[in-house]
């Protein structure tokens, strides 16, 4: 018998192990640099900056987690940040999903128009759009304010929303929101009742990759929230370092603690999130 022979010459099963090796490596260059901050937070004083660095704590150190809240006023910059971040994805679905809706289902003026500056708003860089925003929240009044960060946010997750969800809706068949139209619901109540639903997978994406980038967001939180009741979480934590020292511990342990909810957030609805990444919704 002929034995399996891949394209390039290698036996099936010798391919197989090449693509799971493969797989590994790339698994543990993703998730080394949280493991080696793991592994910093629980780590002695006098071992972290020994050199050549060991790799596993002589001894368990949970310090560093009881400085986090003790020396610095940690809840209050987790509190900020899920404000923040909980604002901004309610707010970019709300608006996203109705704007989204609008580019695909109705026909008017300028609407490729709409739909490259929209694309054209996700690509550019923060810093370019650093100084009008803070001169226009400072005539706001609305520095050191949860606002003063959410309008910001919007800038990058709304076009974000938009994009998604359009590409969701596009693959909503007509025929199922006609259908409600002619049962007797109006164009709102066919979006609410037959789009919504169907976009659910997409609205449940976008809320987590939003929620994900308005938390780590640094740059605007540091311009624009300058008194420490009002600082999140990134900015918080740049805010340990000392005068003559670094609390590489402190800083580890901190940083352990706000990447954790987000990895047992999408471990938890890692489904969703792929169903939602792979599927736009019922074809047609």
């Amino acid at each position: 018998m002929e034995k399996n022979v891949g394209s390039r010459g290698l036996p099936s099963p010798l391919r197989r192990a090449l693509f799971y090796v493969m797989v590994a490596l790339f698994v543990l260059a993703v998730i080394f640099p949280f493991v080696w901050q793991f592994l910093t937070s629980l780590k002695p004083p006098g071992q972290i900056n020994k050199m050549p660095p060991d790799w596993i704590p002589e001894r368990m150190y949970f310090d560093y987690y009881v400085n986090v809240f003790v020396q610095h006023p940690f809840l209050t910059y987790l509190k900020n940040s899920l404000v923040v971040a909980s604002s901004t994805t309610l707010f970019s679905l709300v608006i996203g999903s109705f704007a989204a809706y609008a580019l695909v289902r109705l026909h008017f003026p300028g609407k490729r128009f709409i739909l490259a500056m929209v694309l054209a708003i996700s690509i550019f860089p923060p810093i370019a759009t650093l100084s009008p925003l803070f001169l226009f929240l400072k005539q706001m009044s609305l520095l050191n304010t949860y606002m003063g960060l959410i309008l910001p946010y919007t800038t990058f997750a709304l076009p974000l929303t938009i994009w998604i969800l359009a590409s969701f809706i596009n693959d909503i068949p007509k025929d199922m929101e006609e259908a409600a139209i002619v049962d007797g619901c109006n164009r709102f109540m066919a979006f609410c009742k037959v789009i919504l639903p169907l976009a659910a997978p997409g609205m449940f994406t976008t809320a987590i990759l939003v929620f994900i980038s308005a938390w780590n967001e640094f740059l605007y939180a540091l311009a624009f929230m300058s008194t420490e009741a009002q600082r999140t979480v990134p900015v918080g934590i740049s805010m340990f370092a000392g005068t003559y020292e670094l609390p590489w511990g402190d800083i580890a342990a901190a940083s352990v603690v706000v990447t954790v909810p987000l990895i047992v957030l999408v471990l938890i609805f890692q489904r969703r999130i792929i169903a939602g990444l792979t599927a736009g919704g019922v074809k047609g």
